[in-house]
């Protein structure tokens, strides 16, 4: 570790020690983002540099900064690019010159056309990772768009992808806004490196490699990374992994069933333990996907949030307006990664693992007390959570079985009998944030998995009481979020989801719970329209079921294809992968505004579309149900 870095640390420790003061840090307490920042460091040239479509917040749920902090701590010379402008000379680009090691690059913390584009294809209103929302500060595919400019300036320079965008697209894949299908991510860039998924343990020994004068063009061993070579030439070598070979791209563009079948590959490969190195030939070149690591370790999930951050965003930003990404998670605690709920709809597996990967209780209680000295702090923490937060800590019991399985949940469609579903880890993590005399208040705002909280063939039936008592009693702030996603059975099993029933049974929990402290709050369920094998009956059902539960509905969303799910494939292809049996979808936008209507079967404008559809089907009673 170098001695700038070791002082950063100290200099952190203190800041972290007291109330912080953002005006009192100095400048060089965030990674630069000019010239002028890297040479108050001394720095006249640099090693990296990373270009990303978000703002530069200097916070561990922000993937640039993470990757910077770690490059960083290893003593390289590293340096951000956010949101550079690529509509004029270019300036933003050559700020820096050409570093010695590489460029990375980044869409950002999510995928740039599902950032900029509504599942209508209508831009949206703002960019929840600029400051002040604006939405002309990144360009669509925003990871393709960056590396053609860096290599059209600097073409002896590698370009290293990462982040969600690369990650999601690292194989053919469909994309919904174009309405077309891609190749990789790297034949559209020209990249000479993906890192996929979470990106800490491949950029570790990547960094570690070229550390020892390891030439970039030798780093095609390192696990989660992909690349191209030349058509024929033979798969650099690496005794311990088995290869096999995808359908072409040219092949999923002439054959939808030969993707179809390509994904399921893929998602099996991602879920195992020791998974096969993938290849598949595009045009002249061959694609080469590295299997992935196995999951996290404690002690190593806790170096990256450990990491020395500022938790603000860069000081430039002052006076441009908030930046509403970093409002929401400002007072708020991420847990662990992963999911290994495998929802079909869902991209989380795809980018983070099946796996959890969970932090210690020490490093989510440190970064508590670090809150807890923010100036602006009020007592209440917005959410101690994950992906989904009553995951924490959980994982099988025999990991050989975990090793020998390639199902993408396991938690549908039953629970896995080698899962451990305890909850008395994130129970006792709850109970020493509430007895802390600064938190008022520790919500969770994360979704949660209702399925676990009743387990039937649970062997902590009580610890599972006392956690859902204790959720509903001390950490709900007035609304409880969860995402049934819809009442009927076949959709659900199409979307891996657990029965409607779980949802009815949890709500009467939920209510049950709240009478007797007498505490007015209330559960909110999210819905989709529009999934695949979902039809207008279908939402017809799930209205009156909802109408009966009391419910008019407000949160819901229509179904918005993004790559590298099962539910995209789906929609594109017209067949499940996983059985080859033809899947009917809504694919239009008038179809899928007709099953939208449903969810507001209460408005006037919608009554005799719904009285019309209902009678062509014959199903008077829902219309009875609906409007008496």
């Amino acid at each position: 570790m170098s001695s700038l870095y070791e002082a950063m640390g100290k200099s952190y420790k203190r800041h972290m020690s007291t109330k912080i003061d953002p005006n009192s840090l100095p400048l060089s307490s965030w990674l630069p983002i000019t010239m002028k920042e890297a040479r108050k460091r001394g720095w006249e040239e640099l090693d990296v540099i990373l270009v990303t479509g978000d703002a530069y917040v200097d916070h561990p749920a922000f993937g640039s900064a993470v990757i910077g902090r770690i490059i960083e701590s290893y003593g390289f010379k590293i340096a951000i690019i956010p949101q550079p402008n690529w509509q004029d000379d270019l300036r933003d680009f050559k700020k820096f010159g050409k570093p010695k090691l590489f460029f990375g690059v980044t869409a950002g913390n999510m995928d740039s056309m599902v950032n900029k584009y509504t599942a209508g294809k209508r831009k949206r209103s703002a960019d929840a990772y600029t400051p002040g929302g604006g939405t002309n500060f990144r360009p669509d595919n925003a990871s393709i768009a960056y590396t053609k400019i860096l290599k059209e300036l600097y073409p002896d320079v590698p370009v290293v992808l990462g982040g969600v965008e690369g990650s999601l697209r690292r194989v053919t894949h469909f994309d919904y806004w174009q309405d077309e299908l891609k190749p990789n991510i790297l034949t559209q860039s020209g990249a000479d490196l993906l890192v996929y998924g979470m990106g800490e343990q491949p950029l570790r020994d990547i960094l570690s490699l070229l550390k020892k004068g390891v030439p970039f063009e030798s780093l095609k061993t390192v696990s989660q990374t992909g690349f191209l070579i030349d058509k024929g030439a033979d798969l650099p070598k690496n005794k311990k992994w088995k290869s096999f070979k995808l359908n072409s791209h040219e092949d999923c563009l002439s054959n939808k069933k030969r993707f179809a079948l390509n994904f399921r590959f893929v998602e099996t490969e991602s879920n195992k333990q020791n998974a096969r190195r993938l290849y598949q030939h595009v045009g002249d070149k061959t694609l080469v996907i590295n299997p992935p690591y196995t999951v996290m370790s404690e002690k190593e999930v806790d170096k990256s949030f450990d990491l020395p951050y500022t938790r603000l965003p860069h000081p430039k930003y002052k006076n441009r307006g908030s930046i509403s990404a970093f409002d929401m998670i400002k007072f708020s605690v991420n847990m662990h990664r992963g999911c290994f709920g495998g929802c079909s709809f869902c991209t989380i597996s795809a980018h983070q693992g099946k796996l959890v990967a969970s932090r210690s209780k020490e490093s989510i209680i440190k970064e508590v007390d670090q809150i807890t000295k923010m100036p602006d702090f009020k007592g209440y923490l917005s959410d101690l959570g994950g992906p989904s937060a009553n995951m924490y800590n959980m994982k099988g019991i025999d990991q050989k079985m975990c090793e020998e399985c390639s199902l993408p949940s396991c938690i549908f469609p039953s629970i896995c009998t080698n899962l451990d579903t305890d909850p008395s880890k994130m129970l006792e993590i709850y109970r020493e944030v509430n007895s802390k005399p600064e938190i008022k208040k520790a919500f969770v705002g994360s979704g949660l998995r209702y399925d676990l909280m009743l387990d039937k063939n649970s062997t902590h039936k009580k610890t599972d009481a006392e956690y859902v008592e204790q959720l509903i009693t001390h950490h709900v702030s007035g609304r409880l979020k969860v995402a049934p996603e819809h009442t009927e059975g076949r959709v659900l099993d199409m979307m891996r989801k657990p029965s409607f029933k779980m949802f009815e049974q949890f709500k009467t929990r939920f209510d049950e719970i709240c009478s007797k402290n007498n505490l007015k709050q209330e559960l909110i369920p999210y819905f989709i329209s529009s999934h695949p094998a979902c039809e207008p009956e279908d939402m017809a059902n799930l209205a009156a079921k909802t109408k009966k539960l009391g419910y008019k509905l407000e949160q819901i969303q229509d179904f918005t294809p993004t790559p590298m799910t099962l539910a995209t494939v789906i929609y594109y292809s017209g067949y499940n992968p996983y059985n080859m049996q033809k899947v009917k979808t809504a694919l239009s936008y008038d179809e899928k505004s007709k099953q939208r209507k449903f969810f507001f079967w209460y408005k006037e404008e919608n009554k005799n579309f719904i009285k019309n559809h209902l009678s062509k089907l014959k199903r008077f009673d829902l219309t009875k149900d609906l409007f008496g």
